[in-house]
Formats: C-alpha cells, structure tokens, sequence
C-alpha cells in the first residue's frame, strides 16, 4: 500500500514515515522545494516536492495512493492569520480538491486548539461544539476540519480526524521553541502553572494515527489523543528549563496574560517579529486542555504505550546532545 504524508519533514510527520517504512509500506512524503527530508529518503521514502498554497506545484501528489496522512500545517505560536489560513485552510482545500475520487482514507491531523484556545477543555470529548475565539491556529484548524466533512459528506473520499494534544517529545515545538524562549528571556508561568500540561509523546500519537488510519471503524470518525500521565505546566517549565540551567519566572494571572498576549499579537506580527508573548501561548498554557480519550480507548483500543518516564528520558537525551541555543545556531 502506498501513502501519502503531506508535512513529511516535519515533527510529526516524520515519526510517522518512520513507522510506516518499519511496517512495510510504501511512503510518498511531501516536502516543499528545498526542504530537508530528515533523512527519510534513503530509508525508501518517495520525495515529492510541492507548496500547499500553491495548486500547480501538488498536481499528482496523491496518484497511486490509497490513503493520505494531512499533517503539513504551520506550528509555531504566533503570524498572521494569512499565515496560517494559507496553508491551514486553503492548503488543505487544495490537496482535498486533489485526492478527491483517488484516495480510499483521508486522515487530517487537527489539533485540541480546535475546541477554542482559550477555554478549558477538561472532559470534552468529540461531539463537543467547537468555538472559534479569534487565534488563528486553532480557527484555522476548526475550520480546516468543516471542509474534510465536506468533502466527506458528498462522498469524494472517506475522512478520518484526529485531535491530538500538546505533541511532545525529542525536537518538538514543546521542547525546542519553549528553551529557545527561556534563552531569550524570562519565560513566566500562567496561573502559577497549576494546570496540566496535556501532553501526548510523539510516538504514542504515532500508535493512535497508525489504528485511525487502518481501522474500518474509523472511517468518519474524529478521536482525541492526550496521554494519561498528569504532569503539570510548572512541573514540565521547571524541569525543561532545568536541563540548560534555566527556569520559569514569575507567575502571570490568565487574564492579564491573555490581554497581552492579544495586544503583542496585534502589534508584532504584521511586522514577521516574534511578540514576547502570545495569545495562543497563554490559551494552552493558562488552561486545562485535558480533553476525554475515551472514544479512541474504546473503538481503537488505543492505549497510552510509552510511559513519561521513557517518554522524558528521550527527551533528556535529545536536549543534552543536540539542543543548541539560538544564538549558536546563528553562528
């Protein structure tokens, strides 16, 4: 079988190649022009390289596949809202126009944010209302999942959805992004960092990803994934922090965060400058993201597979072998 994996270079993307070449199948991994491919081709990866926001270049990217892995999207937290739409929302109308009559599965990878950054989210589980609160990562993927449906309700392919939670793990935005931020600055917590952090490593989002795009069941289906381990933001902040010598400062109330965070979007981002601080940033970390997996335990028979123990311990690892700070990465 083959598959294609738009977003392949990427963080989770990438995992998930791995793992598909592991198990036998036939890989064709999506990558814009000059982008690396992890190393992914020599393992038996077919490159094709192409730009989401633009249609011409994606012409035959799903030719001869039976199921798409959709996990290109843009990660980091802050940018404009054509930044994120361009690719989040009209990425994905592209390649859905394109795989449309071709492909037998087509699983999107959303995110919580889809709930609405900004609220709690403690139990929700899939049938629960999505809201756009005006951050553009988590509108763009609520509105990203309206046209999988669709396309799915008209009957141009089979769509699954998955939601994970905050994707953690050796090189990750929840790992690289959060030291390179505590390297340039004081990085405070939200509410004293009380909440938990909602977590899901990598390779058990790859376990989830690999049943939702085998199992009949989940044709038309959308799952969460959070892993079951509680740890806290303060608790992951200080240990994180504590591999290079740093540590959060300070304690900001939710509120008076969220409000800056809105006006540092406003003020920074039209200018492609990184805010000090950000909405969405504030939305995940100042709230209790820990949303209901029950649906994926019971007609997946997912599992939480790799303990935080392991879990951290690779991330450790990667940290203090391969993580450099900002300013020696420029040099």
């Amino acid at each position: 079988m083959k598959i294609l994996v738009t977003g392949a270079g990427g963080f989770i993307g990438s995992h998930l190649v791995r793992r598909l070449l592991e198990r036998g199948d036939q890989v064709r991994g999506l990558l814009l022009p000059g982008e690396p491919d992890r190393g992914l081709e020599p393992l038996g990866m077919e490159v094709f390289r192409g730009d989401l926001t633009i249609p011409s270049t994606i012409r035959g990217v799903a030719d001869g596949c039976r199921k798409v892995v959709h996990a290109a999207n843009r990660t980091i937290d802050w940018g404009t809202k054509k930044q994120f739409y361009s690719i989040g929302v009209e990425g994905t109308r592209h390649l859905l126009e394109e795989c449309s009559g071709k492909v037998e599965r087509f699983l999107f990878i959303s995110s919580v944010a889809a709930y609405g950054l900004g609220l709690h989210m403690k139990d929700f589980d899939e049938d629960t209302p999505l809201v756009k609160t005006g951050l553009h990562y988590g509108d763009a993927k609520a509105e990203a999942e309206q046209l999988v449906h669709a396309y799915r309700s008209r009957g141009e392919l089979e769509a699954t959805v998955v939601r994970p939670s905050n994707v953690t793990g050796p090189g990750s935005v929840w790992v690289r992004e959060v030291l390179d931020v505590m390297c340039r600055g004081p990085l405070p917590l939200i509410d004293g960092g009380a909440y938990s952090a909602s977590l899901i490593y990598v390779e058990n989002l790859v376990d989830g990803l690999l049943l939702a795009l085998d199992s009949e069941v989940a044709a038309g289906r959308t799952y969460n994934f959070r892993d079951d381990y509680r740890v806290t933001w303060k608790e992951y902040l200080e240990k994180l922090g504590g591999l290079i010598g740093k540590r959060p400062r300070g304690s900001l109330p939710f509120g008076l965060a969220w409000k800056l965070g809105r006006i540092c979007d406003a003020v920074f981002a039209p200018f492609n400058v990184r805010p000090p601080i950000t909405a969405q940033a504030v939305g995940i970390v100042g709230r209790d993201l820990d949303v209901s997996t029950r649906r994926a335990e019971e007609e997946l028979g997912w599992r939480t597979r790799i303990p935080w123990e392991e879990a951290w311990g690779s991330i450790e690892r990667w940290v203090r072998e391969e993580y450099r700070p900002p300013r020696e990465r420029r040099s």
